[in-house]
């Protein structure tokens, strides 16, 4: 039986009005949240107040309640809440930790070090006796996380998935509307403020992942590390094989899926397609799709903005009104230390456009049958039915080959 630790704090949380925060990092969503506080416009959020909010030199502060030095924070008695919106791995997990040491309740936007530090960081929340959020790291302004949350205290999730980013979904969905290339369309979605100079996090399946581990884990009571989670993203799509999947009436999304069966588990994140028809193919824009799969609850889709400035913001300080309120549901994380992965539980049928060696992708592909498909330009297969993470395997060392889940 493996051991297991739960997240049950002892302390009594008693009914209170008002919080002091302090604000680590104050860019896009960082002033989001200040604005939320300090328009007062709600009368929920009327007596929070921000105490210190962190910038990252000395040029860049502008207002009062503002430093470049995180122990105005971290060591600061008044501050009851720190919220994280700095983004990245490091000197994040440093003062999220020195935070929570210090007695200090942690709501976070920041998906890379929730998904890295996920269990230690539970075990501190209750070592501490502090609330440890997450709600905006996936999702937004999406209630995904308390959705997952509400349903897990009374079912079994079997499954989540859903769109999960994006800019992804941006620049699939415009290629399919506007009929251009991959290029245009991400130089769109950097233009619009979707997508970063280096968009490789989005592109590359990394971002999706991150957010695949955070819901993965909280749904199946399992810490799932991203590195057995096989990963493809949208980098060598072309609009050819646009207008191939409209051809045959489907579309095409960047899908995340995980799946738990017979205490077992497995992930995937590959472009996959949809009937163009189904709730999936219908997401457009930068809007985002979840979904989770309770034995007694059945499915239910969250669907909504999953990123930007006020989404994000609104999602922190729901989080921070549930601190204050004393939501005595969050924070019972349980996690199993030696969670059990089985790849076979995921399977599918896939199409691959072979790039520039189509003699040596065939090589790679024969033992999934691959079948050309007929009266197309290029060179593109249809494989057998295969265990998803094999597919990966035998195609991660071409550069240019794109492949999705049919």
């Amino acid at each position: 039986m493996p051991k297991v630790r739960a997240n049950l704090n002892v302390k009594v949380w008693i009914y209170k009005d008002s919080m002091k925060i302090g604000l680590l990092g104050c860019g896009t969503i960082g002033y989001g949240v200040y604005e939320l506080i300090a328009s007062k416009r709600y009368p929920s959020s009327s007596n929070l107040e921000l105490v210190k909010a962190l910038v990252k030199t000395p040029e860049e502060i502008t207002m009062d309640f503002m430093t470049n030095n995180p122990d105005d924070i971290l060591e600061n008695d008044e501050i009851e809440t720190v919220v994280e919106v700095m983004g990245g791995i490091h000197p994040a997990y440093e003062f999220i930790s020195k935070a929570m040491k210090k007695g200090k309740n942690i709501v976070t936007a920041n998906k890379a070090v929730v998904a890295a530090y996920f269990d230690e960081f539970v075990d501190l929340a209750m070592d501490n006796h502090v609330k440890f959020r997450y709600e905006a790291s996936v999702g937004g302004g999406i209630p995904w996380i308390n959705s997952l949350r509400q349903a897990q205290r009374i079912d079994n999730i079997t499954s989540v998935s859903g769109i999960m980013n994006g800019t992804t979904n941006y620049i699939l969905s415009t290629m399919e509307s506007e009929k251009i290339d991959f290029d245009i369309c991400l130089k769109s979605a950097q233009q619009k403020g979707y997508a970063e100079a280096n968009p490789a996090a989005d592109i590359d399946g990394i971002d999706i992942r991150n957010k695949l581990v955070i819901s993965s884990s909280l749904a199946f009571s399992s810490y799932i590390k991203g590195d057995v989670i096989p990963t493809k993203g949208i980098r060598n799509i072309s609009i050819m094989d646009i207008e191939y999947f409209a051809s045959i009436g489907k579309s095409v999304r960047l899908y995340a899926d995980a799946r738990l069966e017979n205490g077992c588990f497995a992930c995937r994140i590959e472009p996959t397609l949809f009937d163009g028809t189904s709730p999936e193919a219908s997401i457009y824009m930068n809007n985002n799709i979840f979904s989770l799969y309770g034995e007694t609850i059945g499915e239910l889709k969250f669907i909504g903005q999953g990123a930007g400035r006020y989404p994000t913001a609104n999602a922190i300080v729901q989080d921070i009104l549930d601190i204050i309120a004393g939501d005595r549901y969050f924070g019972r994380e349980i996690f199993s230390e030696h969670p059990a992965c089985n790849h076979d539980i995921l399977k599918g049928k896939y199409y691959v456009r072979a790039g520039g060696n189509t003699e040596k992708v065939l090589e790679a592909l024969k033992p999934f049958s691959p079948s050309k498909i007929p009266c197309l330009s290029f060179d593109a297969y249809v494989t057998s039915e295969a265990v998803s993470v094999d597919i990966h395997e035998a195609l991660k060392e071409f550069d240019d080959v794109f492949f999705a889940r049919i």
